[in-house]
């Protein structure tokens, strides 16, 4: 499990694994490759990508991270976006 500070910048894995079969994602795709900010940790919880599918399900960090409305809509109007989204989904960035 990977853990991350409030303030920490962090980009969202450019994944697809849905494009390999039947998968359960909760990481929205207009994020995914898009660079955000941790907030908060929300705490550890059992991974829903796996318990949809009655897998073993190890416990995951879960949290806010959030996105200015800009980069992910150029024509958006408004501050921020926050997402909850797992630490297997985000890797540290510059």
């Amino acid at each position: 499990m990977t853990s991350f500070a409030p303030g920490t910048r962090v980009r969202v894995k450019d994944a697809w694994p849905e494009a390999g079969g039947p998968v359960h994602i909760r990481t929205p795709h207009y994020v995914r490759g898009e660079v955000g900010t941790i907030v908060r940790h929300l705490g550890d919880f059992p991974n829903p990508e796996d318990i949809a599918f009655a897998r073993p399900a190890p416990d995951r960090g879960l949290y806010h991270v959030s996105f200015p409305l800009k980069q992910l809509w150029p024509d958006a109007s408004g501050d921020e976006l926050v997402i909850e989204i797992y630490d297997h989904w985000l890797e540290a960035t510059a």
